[in-house]
């Protein structure tokens, strides 16, 4: 039973029967919110930014919100595949304990072990990031209209409320209630048109890279949302995902060039509040040149529990549980990589390609 599955749009299916796949056809990386699941791509990460993309030389944009936020960041970092290591060992630790009486920490605390645990992990090395020879980085929040530019409890339980039911109607509703901020390093623009809902657009900085990162990890109600980032226009941010929670954007009306998306599972779900929303899980025309990396069913359900690491495993699980069923997830990932690396190796066999 192969660990990875890979699933591709037709047009990338042709690229790769006429001229296989190599690290110059990949124009952009997303990676997707989903908290914890995104364990489950370390080792592949390691491969994809430590060693296979870097052979291009060519420019690459790494999109991410929410924990894909912390992985494209780490992917521009030095010793990529060093930082992933690091990355999967300190997520995997993390723990906040709740204040006194409490049995889930305050908002406002797992905010600031956020800061701490971004800044102790990014530490020196942000410039170095943000000028990363190959990688453009693209770090995705939400920033709050209306009744939402300012997150305080009450206009927060009200607007995501609104949102939500709004959203079950049609996707557009949520232009009405955030806006899309898209923080970018310097240099050539994202090569995919984002003219379906609005977009703000800020330049990525040392000054704002910190809360950026943190505002692109903000779920609401489990953290305080990031308000008024310098260089953005004033407002509250929350995490990138509730507006682009698997990033299906319009990626086949690139001019060139391929996706390739290391994700957790098939399904390329638009935003978060779409979750729930079976019929908006379906590969649409937009996805046409993209090719998704992904865990077969079969093999995660061999997994601890059966299933991917996932945030409900903070609180059914006690912390020593937990920490060892993710550690042993992310050792048995590694097969994701070798199914990888064998399929590059065999000349990349169409017949084992699925279809997105």
């Amino acid at each position: 039973m192969k660990a990875l599955h890979i699933y591709v749009g037709a047009r990338a299916r042709q690229h790769i029967a006429s001229h296989g796949l190599f690290p110059q056809h990949v124009r952009v990386v997303p990676a997707a919110a989903g908290g914890p699941k995104g364990l489950i791509l370390n080792h592949l990460d390691q491969q994809l930014f430590g060693d296979w993309l870097p052979q291009g030389g060519h420019a690459v944009h790494l999109v991410g919100a929410s924990i894909g936020a912390w992985r494209m960041a780490t992917a521009a970092m030095p010793q990529a595949e060093q930082a992933f290591k690091d990355l999967a060992s300190g997520y995997i630790q993390q723990h906040f304990e709740p204040e006194p009486g409490r049995k889930m920490p305050t908002p406002g605390k797992v905010s600031q072990g956020f800061i701490d645990t971004l800044r102790g992990f990014f530490g020196t090395e942000v410039n170095a990031m943000l000028q990363h020879p190959q990688y453009q980085l693209h770090i995705l929040t939400s920033r709050g209209k209306q009744v939402l530019r300012r997150g305080t409890p009450a206009r927060t339980a009200m607007g995501f409320t609104g949102l939500a039911l709004s959203n079950a109607v049609t996707r557009k509703a949520v232009g009405l209630f955030l806006e899309r901020t898209m923080f970018s390093t310097s240099g050539e623009s994202l090569p995919v048109p984002l003219n379906d809902l609005p977009t703000g657009r800020v330049e990525l900085t040392p000054t704002n890279f910190i809360p950026a990162m943190l505002a692109s990890c903000s779920i609401p109600f489990m953290l305080n949302p990031v308000d008024d980032i310098p260089g953005a226009p004033r407002g509250s941010h929350w995490d990138g995902g509730i507006v682009d929670y698997h990033f299906h954007w319009h990626y086949s009306a690139m001019k060139e060039g391929l996706v390739l998306y290391p994700h957790f599972q098939r399904q390329v779900v638009p935003g978060w509040l779409d979750k729930a929303l079976k019929w908006r899980h379906s590969a649409s025309p937009w996805l046409d040149n993209v090719i998704v990396l992904a865990p077969n069913p079969e093999w995660v359900a061999t997994l601890p529990g059966g299933k991917l690491p996932d945030r409900k495993d903070f609180t059914r699980m006690n912390f020593a549980d937990r920490t060892q069923a993710w550690t042993q997830a992310v050792a048995e990932a590694q097969r994701l990589r070798e199914d990888w690396e064998s399929w590059l190796a065999r000349s990349c066999p169409i017949d084992e390609l699925k279809v997105l």
